[in-house]
């Protein structure tokens, strides 16, 4: 047995606390001619990136900014936002990116809560921007973003961006964390069920998901990444620092919509990106009423709800080869994967599809994943059937939640971060989340997945959009009621042609009872906002 000398310690040639800001740093050693940043005509080195993210940095120091501050950013997609998430921690404060889709209420709470002591908001959103900070006794500096790309709207700031960039000094000896568990940003939920929570990363958790997501993706050099994922939602799930493990180029885009994702991708070679599965809807009808976007595969990596089977079909079919993610603003975005199997590229494409539609298993920095009891904390029997709760405990898990110990102790009970995401583990290992825990439907005592509803009815050639929740029955306690958006071109659809497709293709008990036409309430984050379709199902 070897003896362990204990004189061996950390010291500077061993240790360094582990930062994202060195990817840039790396990426500006290496490939500093490379093209970094695309964003309409404007081409930004990786020299010139690290250049402008010192001198944010270097500015907001000079402002007075340090440890512990937080500095708020409010902008669509574009060069401001990537060099925020590089210069703002370099300052050594924290970064905070609003969701643009917020309404003014909400904006000046985030600001209050987290006492910004700076915001930088983009012209365009300055109506929202001005009734927020009219909303604060106590407001913070506030500057502005002036994009050429935008559409305009009224200066409210002391200066604009560019003009607090130049304050800085080029080659500003940026700081780098103290501590890899110091924070390097907040950033809150959605709030749909009450107010946000911020939700507080560190440096050490977002180097780790930043590699991670390289790993988990198998993403190549010098990757084309085009920003349909909002910046704003949990760091853009960290890939404004994995891009630059590998020096790659973002191709930003201020507004997600069918015609620029199409034309971006032929544009500009885009070999990769990220997006919803309504972003997946966009490309499909963009790819038919436009034409193919590429000759090269493309790479697409989706989240939040999980896809239905015939969207991830559509998407194969289009070029496209859809990687399955499935992560919280409480992990850093995404933490689990559809890892693939070679095997399975010799299933038909319908069968395929299902396979990704499930969420998959751990991040390989992810440390334990498990679905379980939330109670005995007892992991369910993989057997694709029995439901638990998705439990999370590693690196990548958030610090906690911003000045509420409560709902940071509820969240860590047991030693496990709670997800709220009913799921069944698989024989395979792989799990497959089938509810949220307030989303379920029990219909005479049997359980019934929202999800696997909604599955069936995106099959239906001429729906568009589906949610489904719980709506009172005298008999049977609770029954399935679908809300769904036909197609434009879709005709003569009606409620009883809906309720026997889904009948046709599950177990009858399980298939909607109400079906309600119209468009679906969304969340800024584009979250169908089943709370309130839960109060008009009440109402029916």
């Amino acid at each position: 047995m070897i003896s362990l000398d204990m004189t061996l310690h950390k010291n500077d040639a061993n240790f360094q606390p582990l930062t994202p800001l060195q990817f840039l740093e790396r990426a500006a050693s290496i490939y500093p001619d490379r093209t970094a940043i695309v964003h309409g005509t404007e081409r930004v080195s990786y020299r010139d990136f690290y250049r402008r993210s010192r001198q944010l940095a270097s500015a907001l120091t000079k402002r007075g900014l340090g440890a512990g501050d937080i500095v708020s950013f409010l902008a669509p997609n574009g060069p401001p936002m990537l060099e925020a998430h590089y210069g703002v921690p370099m300052s050594g404060a924290i970064l905070n990116t609003i969701n643009t889709r917020l309404d003014a209420e909400t904006i000046a709470y985030i600001i209050e809560h987290g006492s910004s002591r700076v915001l930088v908001a983009d012209r365009e959103l300055s109506p929202t921007v001005k009734d927020a900070l009219g909303m604060l006794r106590d407001k913070p500096l506030v500057i502005d973003i002036d994009d050429p790309l935008g559409s305009g709207g009224e200066f409210l700031g002391e200066c604009s961006y560019e003009a607090l960039r130049s304050e800085g000094d080029d080659d500003f000896e940026w700081l780098k964390p103290a501590d890899e568990w110091d924070p390097i940003s907040v950033n809150y939920t959605s709030g749909t069920t009450g107010r946000p929570k911020g939700v507080v990363f560190n440096h050490r958790g977002a180097t780790l998901l930043s590699m991670g997501n390289v790993l988990s993706w198998n993403m190549p050099a010098h990757p084309v990444y085009l920003w349909t994922l909002p910046m704003f939602h949990a760091n853009g799930w960290a890939f404004p620092w994995s891009i630059s493990i590998q020096a790659g180029t973002h191709v930003c885009l201020r507004k997600v919509e069918p015609k620029a994702i199409h034309d971006a991708i032929r544009a500009h070679g885009v070999s990769h990106m990220c997006g919803a599965p309504i972003v997946m809807r966009m490309i499909v009808d963009a790819c038919t009423s436009f034409g193919p976007v590429s000759e090269e595969r493309i790479e697409i990596a989706t989240a939040a709800a999980p896809p239905p089977a015939a969207t991830i079909g559509a998407m194969e079919e289009a070029g496209f080869r859809v990687t399955h993610l499935y992560g919280l603003t409480e992990t850093y975005g995404p933490a689990v994967v559809n890892a693939w199997h070679e095997e399975w590229d010799a299933l038909t494409l319908d069968e395929r599809a299902s396979q990704k539609a499930r969420q998959g298993v751990r991040y390989p920095v992810l440390e334990q994943l498990m679905v379980a009891d939330p109670e005995s904390l007892t992991p369910v029997p993989p057997d694709g059937e029995t439901m638990g709760e998705v439990m999370f405990r590693g690196n990548v898990v958030m610090m906690g939640y911003l000045n509420d110990p409560d709902a940071t102790a509820r969240a860590f009970s047991g030693g496990w971060f709670h997800s709220g995401d009913l799921a069944v583990t698989h024989p395979d290992g792989y799990i497959e989340l089938r509810d949220r825990s307030k989303d379920i439907i029990i219909s005479g005592g049997e359980n019934i997945s929202s999800i696997e509803i909604e599955g069936v009815l995106y099959q239906h050639p001429d729906v568009s959009e589906a949610s489904v929740v719980a709506r009172p029955d005298e008999k049977w306690g609770e029954s399935p009621c679908a809300f769904v958006t036909l197609r434009p071109d879709a005709s003569g659809v009606g409620s009883a042609e809906i309720i026997e497709f889904c009948r046709e293709r599950m177990a009858h008990f399980k298939a909607p009872r109400t079906v309600v036409f119209g468009e679906l309430p969304k969340t800024s984050t584009g979250k169908v906002q089943k709370f309130l379709l839960r109060d008009r199902a009440r109402e029916l």
